[in-house]
């Protein structure tokens, strides 16, 4: 079993000075709180500039946080060799974090002169046979070659073959399939589902609906850098609040079914029955497990999230 970590989110917020000379400011995500179970996958799902890369780049640690917190186990992420031996990351393209000059094993090679340097050269063939086998490929086939020689999926399984090396408790999986075709984005999401298994918490961020819904059990929608709905996925999707999302699932392509725009929403699901006036993060559980941001309506007096 893979030994998780808790990742927690309260209220994180990220600044960016902008203007020629700094002096003003943009706020790509403000006042975003959720957590990920060791274990979980939680998909962070909205449109491009909704600011879910940058949220995964501050669980990395590669950005800072502005304001808020942001800890796993309760501790602040702080990047570090320790830090990178239990929290790793897999990106969109598989083919710009291999160097076309060097085969592709050499980023297990990487791994071995920071981390495992005293092991025996045989006993770090058997574990990369196994992280690779791991990832349902087979050695024979895939070490010992270059990257030009390789699929994309089967770069991206490398990738999480030299993370599973580590000591690893929780994966940020940035949009890891959008380059790949239908077929090897099942294998590789199935993939992530057998390491949710053996406890690995996921952080997922895409922006198909259709492949969140089939991984995570847990869902935050972003809008413009703040958090519209989250909660349980099937109440999210099967129970849309928020305009937002309800305009996300209506886009979404059906084969033989002309598009037909959401139907206007009447009242805000924020303010409809609230007897509270919401959790510290601008959000109200409308039923268990399912949060909606206020919708901005005219006789809301608020701004729409």
């Amino acid at each position: 079993m893979l030994e998780g970590m808790m990742l927690t989110l309260d209220r994180v917020t990220k600044t960016y000075r902008a203007g020629a000379f700094g002096g003003g400011s943009v706020t790509a995500v403000d006042r975003v709180s959720f957590d990920a179970a060791p274990g979980e996958v939680v998909s962070l799902i909205g449109e491009s500039g909704s600011g879910k890369s940058t949220i995964g780049r501050m669980v990395l640690g590669l950005t800072g946080v502005s304001g808020g917190s942001l800890t796993l186990d309760g501790t602040p992420v702080r990047p570090g060799k320790d830090f990178y031996r239990r929290v790793q990351g897999v990106f969109q393209d598989p083919f710009s974090c291999y160097n076309p000059v060097f085969k592709a094993d050499r980023v297990f090679a990487m791994i071995r002169r920071a981390y495992h340097p005293g092991v025996p050269d045989r006993e770090w063939e058997q574990r990369v046979e196994k992280a690779v086998r791991d990832v349902r490929l087979d050695p024979g086939q895939v070490l010992g070659r270059y990257p030009h020689q390789l699929s994309g999926g089967q770069l991206q399984r490398l990738l999480i073959a030299r993370a599973l090396l580590l000591d690893l408790s929780f994966l940020v999986a940035d949009e890891i399939t959008s380059m790949l075709d239908a077929s090897t984005r099942i294998d590789v999401l199935n993939l992530l589902a057998g390491l949710k298994e053996r406890g690995l918490g996921v952080l997922y961020i895409t922006h198909d609906l259709s492949l969140g819904t089939y991984l995570a059990e847990r869902t935050v929608v972003l809008r413009r850098g703040r958090v519209v709905e989250r909660g349980n996925t099937q109440k999210v999707f099967g129970n849309p609040l928020h305009p937002y999302t309800r305009t996300l699932l209506a886009a979404v392509p059906r084969l033989n079914t002309p598009w037909d725009p959401p139907e206007p929403v009447e009242s805000c699901a924020y303010h409809r029955g609230a007897a509270d006036p919401g959790d510290s993060a601008g959000l109200h559980e409308a039923e268990d497990d399912h949060f909606v941001a206020c919708a901005g309506l005219p006789d809301c007096g608020r701004t729409p999230a």
